[in-house]
């Protein structure tokens, strides 16, 4: 345990000019103590760790000191050629360099570790766009990444239904590949918003280079965003009652987290077992189409439209399968 976290150490102080204490303490996960302790022990140990004294004080690596990757596991090195994903690589105009950067990574590896990038290749592999439909890469989505990749400005055009193009200037900061569709995340002004990349028209990535908010998080902002986007279409209301098969099935059917929260919120099951929950949905028509995957398994209560609706739809099936 001790080895593995003076290792992570080396390589963090490799990878910055300098970090406290307290910077190296919340990396580790260990006191601050300990990580004087643990510089101490490198120092004897022969790598050149340096002390700063002072409130700015902190540690770092002289003499330019650099490590190796021999000392990879097996599955550490299997972890770093998984992390590429071949077709989003491809999309965004960076197959070359990745391909590059594994040769490298490679002949610097151990002689026992050199087929890692063969084996994790065999085990894994990520197929991104959805069924049935042919994926499509957005033409502008090369140069969109490297504006990303050097925090260039862009100036775009952007398609926005219904009042048509618009232009915008935009810091970008992070690409997201979701269900075989490439989106942005950007700041535009002082707020950061997400753009499909396949609507933007044109983009210019200018010679500016913006200064990146480094507290922006892009896995927590677009987790944050998609939640935002799943509840604000969830405009109207359904009341049912489901059978515990229907239960178990709805997760399925409808926007898991919405159905999570109907689910803690409504009362116990009826005398015949069913439980009666209230249901956001984006309008009657989509709960129609969801509800109607669960057969006999869930009776619509309100609103009294679709309730008809799919008692109409049980008539019909009645007299088909007579």
């Amino acid at each position: 345990m001790r080895a593995a976290r003076l290792i992570k150490m080396v390589l963090l102080l490799q990878s910055r000019p300098s970090m406290t204490a307290a910077q190296l303490a919340e990396e580790l996960e260990v006191s601050e103590r300990t990580v004087t302790r643990d510089a101490q022990a490198l120092s004897e140990a022969g790598v050149p760790v340096y002390a700063d004294r002072g409130r700015a004080g902190g540690y770092r690596l002289v003499g330019g000191y650099r490590t190796r990757l021999t000392g990879l596991a097996r599955h550490e090195a299997e972890a770093l050629f998984l992390s590429g994903l071949p077709t989003a690589l491809r999309e965004m105009g960076l197959d070359d360099a990745a391909s590059a950067a594994r040769l490298k990574v490679s002949a610097a590896l151990l002689p026992s570790l050199r087929d890692t990038s063969r084996t994790v290749a065999q085990r894994f592999h990520l197929d991104a766009p959805g069924w049935y439909h042919e994926p499509a890469t957005p033409e502008l989505l090369p140069a969109v990444a490297e504006a990303v990749w050097d925090d260039r400005t862009v100036r775009v055009r952007y398609r926005r239904r219904p009042s048509g193009e618009v232009e915008r200037e935009l810091a970008p900061y992070g690409l997201v590949l979701k269900a075989g569709v490439w989106y942005l995340c950007a700041r535009a002004g002082e707020d950061f918003r997400v753009y499909r990349i396949d609507r933007f028209a044109a983009v210019a990535v200018s010679e500016t280079r913006f200064v990146r908010d480094e507290d922006f998080d892009l896995p927590r902002f677009w987790e944050e965003r998609a939640e935002q986007f799943a509840r604000s279409i969830l405009r109207t209301e359904v009341t049912v009652r489901l059978s515990e098969a229907g239960v178990r099935r709805l997760p399925h059917a409808m926007d898991r987290a919405a159905v999570d929260e109907a689910l803690a919120g409504a009362a116990a099951p009826d005398a015949e077992g069913r439980l009666t929950v209230v249901l956001p949905v984006e309008s009657a028509e989509v709960a129609y189409a969801q509800l109607l995957s669960l057969g006999p398994e869930v009776e619509v209560l309100e609103p009294a439209s679709l309730r008809e609706r799919f008692a109409d739809t049980a008539e019909r099936l009645r007299d088909l399968y007579r």
